[in-house]
C-alpha cells in the first residue's frame, strides 16, 4: 500500500519476527481493522437500543431537577407576561416521569409508548405512510398520530418551556401541578385485581406532598391548577365502590382549577379544554397554510360519521346515525368503523373522512364529549350535534354557547328525539341548508382552528395567534387575579391573552341545560305522524346566546 506523506515510518520488526520479513504482513492489519470496525458497529447498536430502552420521559421532558435561574427559558419581555408568571412544581418523579417510564403497562390492550413520544404528540405523520396521501406535503410536519388521553404530558412539556415560567415561587401568581393523574388511574381501571385503593393511592400521596408546600399552604390551592387527561368522571368516585378514583372530590382539590377534556359543568373549578387532535403546528404560518388547504378542498360527501355501534348501550344513538348514513346513500355519506382500536391506530382514516365531508355527525361518546368533534373542526367540516353538553355547555372558553355565535353559525343542532322517531332525517336537514350558508359556516369553523389545537413550538404559534394552551393559561391567570369569589359566575375567560389586550368583559351565562336539548314532547305533539313530517328546518334548534367579545376579537386577530 502506498505510504501517505503524513504517515509515520514503519516501525522496526518486533523481536521474534521472521528474519526474512522486510515488512509486516498486511493480513493482521486488515484483521485488526475489521475487528475495530465490527466493535464500533456493535457499540453503535448497543447505544441505539439503550436509547430506545431508556426512560421515555428523558426523550421529551427535561430531566427532573431544579434550575438555578429565575428565568429558565431566557429573558422575559415585561409586556409579554403582564398577566403574571407561572411556577411549575418539580414533583417527585413517581407522579409523572416514572409513569411515562412504565408506558408498556399503562393500558391493557396496547402499548402507550408510541403515543408518549414527541412530548405526548405521538409518532410523527412523516414516519407513517398512511398519512402521506391525506395531508399536504407542506403540512405533513405538523401532523402526528396523537392519542386523546395525552393532555397532561402535552401541557407539562409546554409549560416547562413557556416564556412566562419562573423557578422562583415568590414571583409566581399561578402554580401548575404536573401530576399525570390520567395516566395513573388509566393503568388501574381495567385490571382484574385492581381495587379502589390502587386507583386512589397516587392521588392521596400527591396531596400529602402538596399540602407541605408553602405556596399551597398560603392559598389553600386557589392559585393552583392541574390537567386532567381523562374525562372528569374518571376522577369523581364517591364512596369505596364505583368507577375511577376519588381524586377530584378529595378536600385538598376543592380550590384547584382543573383543565379537563370533559368537565363537570356544575363544578366551577372544572374547565373544559379541547381534546388533543393530531394537528400540532409549529407556527402561525403552518396554521394559515392548513386553513387555506381545507377551505379550498372539494368535498365529495354531504356528511360523514366516524364511530361504531354500542350494542351494550340501551337505545344506542350511534346505530341510529349509521342507519341515517346508509339511508342517505354512499354518494352523500360515508362512515368509518372505529370498533376496537381501528381509529386509534390509524388517525389518518378519520382525517381523510372529515376532509371529504361538508358536515360530520357528532353524537355523544362514552360520555357527553368526544375527540371526534375537534378532529372534524380541524379538518374544516361543520359539526352536527345532538346534545348540548357535547360542546355548547362544555367548552365555554373556546366555543360559542350555541350553534350561532357573535360571528355567525359554526354548527348544526338537530333534536335527537325527532330523529330517533323518524320525524326528520339528517339528509333532509343538511340538504335544506343553502350552499352559501354552508360556506359561511365552514369559514367560521376554519377561523376557530388555532384555538382548538396545541402547538408543537415551545413558544406557541406566534404572530399574535393563540393556541388552546394560550387560551387556557390566560383564563387561569385571569380567574386567579379575580380571586375565588367570582369563579362561580364566570362564563368566558376575559383573561385569555388576547382578551387582556383588548380589555373586554365576558357575557352572561346562558340558561343551564337539563340535557334534554329542547322539548321533544312539544315537537311530537306538533307532528301528525311519521308520514306527515314538518319542514326539516323546524328541527334545527337555534340558540341565540352569543359568544363573548373576547372570542370574537381574538379570532379577528388570528
Amino acid at each position: 500500500m502506498p505510504e501517505s506523506p503524513a504517515s509515520p515510518a514503519q516501525p522496526p520488526s518486533q523481536p521474534g519476527s521472521p528474519l526474512d520479513a522486510a515488512t509486516s504482513s498486511p493480513v493482521p492489519a486488515l484483521l485488526r481493522g475489521s475487528v475495530l470496525l465490527l466493535a464500533f458497529l456493535v457499540l453503535q447498536l448497543v447505544l441505539f437500543w439503550s436509547l430506545l430502552g431508556s426512560p421515555a420521559s428523558s426523550r421529551f421532558l427535561p430531566a427532573p431537577g431544579r434550575r438555578n435561574t429565575t428565568w429558565p427559558n431566557g429573558a422575559v419581555d415585561a409586556g409579554a407576561c403582564e398577566a403574571g408568571l407561572v411556577y411549575v412544581y418539580d414533583l417527585p418523579p413517581e407522579f409523572n416521569h416514572d409513569l411515562v417510564d412504565d408506558c408498556e403497562s399503562l393500558w391493557p390492550w396496547y402499548s402507550f409508548c408510541p403515543y408518549l413520544t414527541n412530548g405526548g404528540f405521538g409518532e410523527a405523520a412523516a414516519t407513517l405512510p398512511v398519512f402521506f396521501n391525506v395531508t399536504r406535503n407542506v403540512s405533513l410536519h405538523s401532523w402526528y398520530n396523537t392519542d386523546q388521553f395525552q393532555l397532561e404530558v402535552i401541557i407539562h412539556r409546554r409549560l416547562l418551556s413557556h416564556r412566562c415560567r419562573t423557578t422562583d415561587p415568590s414571583q409566581a401568581i399561578a402554580f401548575y401541578v404536573p401530576f399525570y393523574v390520567g395516566l395513573d388511574v388509566g393503568s388501574h381501571l381495567w385490571g382484574d385485581n385492581s381495587t379502589a385503593a390502587d386507583r386512589d393511592r397516587a392521588g392521596l400521596r400527591l396531596l400529602r406532598w402538596l399540602k407541605n408546600q408553602t405556596s399551597f399552604q398560603r392559598s389553600g390551592g386557589w392559585d393552583h391548577f392541574i390537567t386532567l387527561g381523562r374525562i372528569t368522571w374518571d376522577f369523581r368516585r364517591y364512596g369505596d365502590d364505583g368507577w375511577g378514583t376519588n381524586f377530584v372530590v378529595l378536600p385538598g382539590m376543592a380550590n384547584v382549577t382543573r383543565l379537563a377534556i370533559e368537565a363537570d359543568t356544575l363544578d366551577p373549578m372544572d374547565v373544559g379544554v379541547p381534546y388533543p387532535t393530531g394537528f400540532h403546528p409549529r407556527a402561525a404560518a403552518d396554521v394559515r397554510a392548513w386553513q387555506r388547504h381545507v377551505l379550498a378542498r372539494k368535498r365529495g360527501k354531504l356528511f360523514g360519521f366516524a364511530g361504531a355501534p354500542r350494542s351494550g348501550f340501551r337505545g344506542d344513538f350511534r346505530g341510529v346515525l349509521l342507519e341515517e348514513c346508509e339511508d342517505a346513500g354512499s354518494e352523500r355519506c360515508r362512515a368509518v368503523d372505529c370498533r376496537g382500536t381501528r381509529c386509534t391506530d390509524n388517525g389518518a382514516a378519520v382525517l381523510e373522512l372529515f376532509l371529504d365531508s361538508r358536515f360530520c355527525l357528532q353524537p355523544r361518546g362514552d360520555s357527553f364529549t368526544r375527540r371526534s368533534m375537534f378532529d372534524c373542526m380541524v379538518a374544516g367540516a361543520v359539526p352536527v350535534l345532538f346534545w348540548r353538553r357535547t360542546a355548547y355547555d362544555q367548552y365555554r372558553w373556546y366555543l360559542p354557547p350555541g350553534p350561532r355565535g357573535d360571528k355567525g353559525e359554526w354548527s348544526v343542532f338537530i333534536d335527537r328525539q325527532a330523529l330517533r322517531v323518524g320525524n326528520v332525517s339528517v339528509r333532509d336537514v343538511l340538504e335544506g341548508i343553502s350552499e352559501r350558508r354552508v360556506r359561511r359556516m365552514q369559514e367560521r369553523v376554519v377561523e376557530m382552528i388555532p384555538r382548538l389545537v396545541y402547538a408543537s413550538s415551545p413558544n406557541g404559534l406566534g404572530d399574535g395567534m393563540e393556541d388552546a394552551l394560550d387560551v387556557a393559561l390566560g383564563g387561569v391567570l385571569e380567574r386567579i387575579r379575580r380571586r375565588p369569589g367570582s369563579i362561580a359566575r364566570e362564563e368566558h375567560p376575559p383573561g385569555t391573552f388576547a382578551a387582556r389586550r383588548v380589555g373586554v368583559k365576558s357575557t352572561a351565562a346562558p340558561p343551564h341545560s337539563d340535557g334534554q336539548n329542547g322539548s321533544a314532547a312539544a315537537i311530537g305533539r306538533g307532528a301528525a305522524g311519521k308520514n306527515q313530517r314538518p319542514p326539516a328546518s323546524s328541527y334545527i334548534k337555534t340558540v341565540t346566546a352569543e359568544a363573548s367579545a373576547s372570542i370574537s376579537k381574538t379570532l379577528q386577530k388570528s
